[in-house]
């Protein structure tokens, strides 16, 4: 008789695409296949750099065995910046068009959730994540009321130009900060008392000696520096968040 070959686990990452009006999106779906078992999803929002290989060695970090990752663009398909000041130039036109920033965020949540018959996904269980930009993206997620488990900003900006309205929060919060900042986080005191004033369910973690950037691997300027103690404890902190949220649906 011939043996067999071992099957063994692959983590996936399927190109997949969508539209929101006439933009053009591309992006990822990143899970393992070693199991049949539906897990929860997370829709994740890369740095100003957008869609990028580390930013899908990311989310396959962030995947592993227990979510499916949509990895997602909210520039435009073809839309990858080069440069700082590229990527400063999409960030200041969805800054400026905040219902047009929200419904692309909004989109992505339910291109995650569409995945449920080709993917392992419980799309009953969905949240999000954000680096930098990415995580004022699942701010804005927040704010505008997406019916989720929760939102996780690891140093994402905290102001906004359309606050949220008393009520209007239905996802948990939580915030991953460097104390060590220098104005990228934005008005601390004031992003907890917007959230105060929604009835929001949030938490604020400041990391000592940690400054923007704190846990993207290839980040390594003064101001936007990789600090691997604060990453680790933050992704500890955020796989618990999730476990807790998830369990509550």
């Amino acid at each position: 008789m011939l043996a067999t070959a071992p099957v063994f686990a692959k983590m996936q990452a399927k190109p997949v695409e969508w539209h929101v009006g006439n933009d053009h999106f591309s992006g990822y779906v990143v899970y393992d296949d070693a199991g049949k078992a539906k897990r929860p999803g997370l829709v994740m929002v890369p740095d100003w750099y957008g869609v990028t290989d580390s930013a899908l060695e990311k989310a396959k970090h962030i995947a592993g065995q227990d979510y499916v990752v949509l990895l997602t663009d909210v520039y435009g398909k073809g839309v990858r910046p080069k440069s700082n000041d590229e990527a400063l130039a999409q960030v200041k036109k969805l800054n400026g068009d905040d219902m047009a920033w929200r419904a692309r965020i909004n989109k992505a949540v339910d291109v995650l959730k569409a995945q449920a018959g080709s993917a392992p996904l419980d799309a009953s269980k969905i949240g999000a994540l954000g680096y930098c930009f990415g995580g004022s993206t699942v701010l804005e997620l927040a704010r505008s009321g997406a019916d989720i488990a929760g939102v996780v900003t690891f140093h994402g900006g905290l102001s906004t130009p359309m606050p949220a309205k008393p009520g209007s929060i239905k996802a948990s919060v939580l915030v991953l900060n460097g104390a060590d900042d220098k104005g990228a986080a934005g008005d601390i005191v004031g992003f907890q008392q917007e959230m105060n004033e929604a009835g929001a369910d949030w938490q604020f973690v400041n990391f000592s000696g940690a400054v923007h950037c704190f846990a993207l691997p290839t980040a390594n300027r003064p101001g936007c520096m990789y600090n691997e103690r604060a990453a680790t404890r933050g992704e500890l902190m955020m796989h618990n968040f999730f476990a807790e949220r998830f369990a509550a649906k």
